[in-house]
C-alpha cells in the first residue's frame, strides 16, 4: 500500500516537471536604460571663523543622523624625510584628548550613536565622527577636543608604534605594496610622494617627541575645514563650532609642494623568486583635476580598464583567464595626477598579459568606440558619480576632495552633464593624449627568472631602460 501511494505521488509530481521541459516563452526585451539624472549639491553654507578655519554646513537626507568631518592639511606631504610620522601622530590623536583617554573617547562617541575615526592620507588628516542628530553639537565638541587637545599619552606610544611596525612588516610582504613603492620612487623620486614606506629602523627610531612636534608644526585653524552634513539644528551647531574652534590658534599656512613626475619610458623590476604571480603597475601622468582632459579621460578609463565591463577586464580576465581583478584609475592631488593600471597575473603569462594591455590601449587610441559602447560608459560613469554622493559621509568626501583640489564651487553640479557630453571621438583622443607609448613607467614584481625573458620579447619594451630595485 505504501509503495502504491508513493508511486502515485511521483506520478503527480512528474506531470508538472514534464511540463517544465516545454520551450519557454520568448524573453521580454530589457527596458531601455534611462539617462542619468544630473546631481545637484544640496543647498549649503560655507563661512570662515576669525582664525581662518573654514566651516561648511550641508542639510542633507531624512535620517536623524549627522556626519562631522574635520579635514586638516597635515599629512604625508608634510613629513619631510620621515615617512609615516604623520600616521603615527594621527594614531596618537585617538589615544587621548582633553580629559578623556582612548576608552573614554570611544565610549563618548558610542553614547552619541556613532563612532570616531582618524585617517591620514598623503595630503591631510581627517577626524570623522558620526552621530544621531540630537548629538550634533556634542559631536562637534568631541572632534574639537581630538583636533585641538590631544594628550599624546606616553604609556600608549610603544603600543601604537608596535602596531605600525606590524603593519610595515605586512606591507613589505605584499607584492602590491612593493609595486606601489617602486612606482612611487620611480616617478616621484625624492618628493614625499615618492617616500611611501619607512625602513624598519627608521620607524623604530621615531619618538613620541617627534610625533608631538609633527602635530604642533602642522595643525591649526588656517589648515582646517570642518564639514557637517545630515539633519541638525544649524543654530546649535554654529554655536558649538564657535565654542570648539573659535579660539584655535591659526597655525601655519597650508604647504604647497607640487611634484614633477619623471617621464618614461622605464621598466622597474622587483624580484620575488618563485612567486606564482606577477604584480603589474603600468603608469602615466594624467590630466590635472578640473583640466580640459580630466573628465574625458575618466570616461575613457572606464571603458579601457576602470570598470568590471572594461575592455581590459573582458580581455585578460573573462576571455583569457590571466588574472582575477585587473583595474585602472587616476589618483589626483593638488597640482598632480597619475593614472595606473594594476593587475596580478599568473607568472607564465606576464608577457602575454602586457601584450594584451598595450593592444587595448593602442586600439582605443586609434579607434573610437561604437555609439552603444560609448553611451553605456557615459551612463555608467555618471551613475556611479551620483551613487557616490548618496549619503552624508560620501557627500562630505566629494566636497572635501573638490575643495582640496581647488575646483570650482559648481564642479560637482557640472560633473554629470560634462560626462554625458563626452563625444565618442573624445574617448580615443583622451587616451591618445594621456598615454603616449614612449612615456610609460612599468613596474613588475615577480619571479624575474621567468618574467624577464617574457618582457624582453615585447615590442613595446625594446630599448626601454630597465632597472632592478630592492624594497627596504
Amino acid at each position: 500500500m505504501k509503495r502504491s501511494i508513493l508511486l502515485a505521488g511521483l506520478a503527480i509530481v512528474a506531470a508538472p516537471l514534464a511540463a517544465q521541459t516545454a520551450t519557454p516563452p520568448a524573453a521580454l526585451p530589457a527596458p531601455p536604460i534611462g539617462a542619468p539624472k544630473a546631481f545637484k549639491v544640496p543647498a549649503s553654507e560655507t563661512y570662515a571663523l576669525s582664525n581662518g578655519m573654514q566651516v561648511t554646513l550641508i542639510p542633507y537626507g531624512n535620517a536623524p543622523k549627522v556626519a562631522v568631518s574635520l579635514r586638516v592639511f597635515a599629512g604625508n606631504l608634510d613629513e619631510g624625510r620621515d615617512p609615516w610620522l604623520a600616521d603615527l601622530a594621527g594614531d596618537m590623536l585617538k589615544e587621548g584628548a582633553g580629559t578623556r583617554d582612548s576608552a573614554a573617547l570611544a565610549t563618548a562617541a558610542a553614547g552619541m550613536g556613532g563612532n570616531l575615526g582618524v585617517g591620514v592620507s598623503s595630503t591631510g588628516t581627517a577626524i570623522n565622527m558620526g552621530a544621531l542628530s540630537e548629538f550634533a553639537p556634542a559631536a562637534v565638541a568631541l572632534v574639537g577636543d581630538v583636533a585641538r587637545r590631544p594628550t599624546f599619552p606616553a604609556a600608549d606610544f610603544a603600543r601604537v608604534k608596535a602596531n605600525r611596525a606590524r603593519s610595515l612588516t605586512q606591507s613589505l610582504a605584499q607584492a602590491g605594496i612593493l609595486a606601489d613603492y617602486a612606482l612611487a620612487r620611480a616617478t616621484y623620486g625624492d618628493h614625499p610622494y615618492g617616500r611611501i614606506l619607512p625602513t624598519t629602523a627608521q620607524l623604530n627610531g621615531y619618538t613620541l617627541e617627534q610625533a608631538k612636534a609633527f602635530y604642533t608644526a602642522n595643525f591649526g585653524a588656517r589648515r582646517a575645514h570642518l564639514y557637517i552634513a545630515g539633519r541638525f539644528d544649524a543654530a546649535a551647531v554654529k554655536a558649538a563650532v564657535a565654542r570648539a574652534f573659535g579660539d584655535w590658534a591659526q597655525g601655519p599656512e597650508r604647504l604647497s609642494l607640487v611634484p614633477r613626475q619623471a617621464a618614461g619610458p622605464r621598466v622597474v623590476l622587483v624580484d620575488r623568486p618563485g612567486a606564482p604571480q606577477s604584480t603589474i603597475r603600468l603608469a602615466w601622468s594624467a590630466p590635472l583635476a578640473g583640466s580640459e582632459g580630466d573628465i574625458p579621460l575618466r570616461v575613457g578609463n572606464a571603458l579601457l580598464g576602470g570598470s568590471f565591463s572594461s575592455r581590459i577586464t573582458r580581455n585578460i580576465r573573462e576571455d583569457k583567464g590571466y588574472t582575477y581583478s585587473p583595474g585602472s584609475g587616476t589618483v589626483q592631488r593638488p597640482g598632480d595626477a597619475q593614472w595606473s593600471f594594476d593587475a596580478d597575473v599568473t607568472t607564465a603569462v606576464t608577457g602575454a598579459s602586457l601584450k594584451e594591455v598595450f593592444k587595448e590601449i593602442r586600439t582605443l587610441q586609434t579607434t573610437p568606440p561604437s555609439p552603444e559602447e560609448a553611451a553605456g560608459m557615459r551612463s555608467y560613469n555618471a551613475g556611479l558619480f551620483v551613487l557616490r554622493n548618496s549619503d552624508s559621509s560620501s557627500l562630505i568626501g566629494q566636497l572635501a576632495t573638490r575643495d582640496a583640489l581647488g575646483l570650482p564651487a559648481d564642479w560637482l553640479d557640472r560633473y554629470v552633464p560634462a560626462t554625458m557630453a563626452v563625444t565618442d571621438a573624445q574617448f580615443s583622443q583622451s587616451v591618445a593624449q594621456a598615454f603616449p607609448l614612449d612615456k610609460f613607467t612599468l613596474v613588475v614584481v615577480g619571479d624575474l627568472a621567468s618574467v624577464k625573458p617574457q618582457l624582453d620579447a615585447l615590442p613595446e619594451l625594446k630599448g626601454v631602460p630597465v632597472q632592478t630595485v630592492t624594497v627596504p
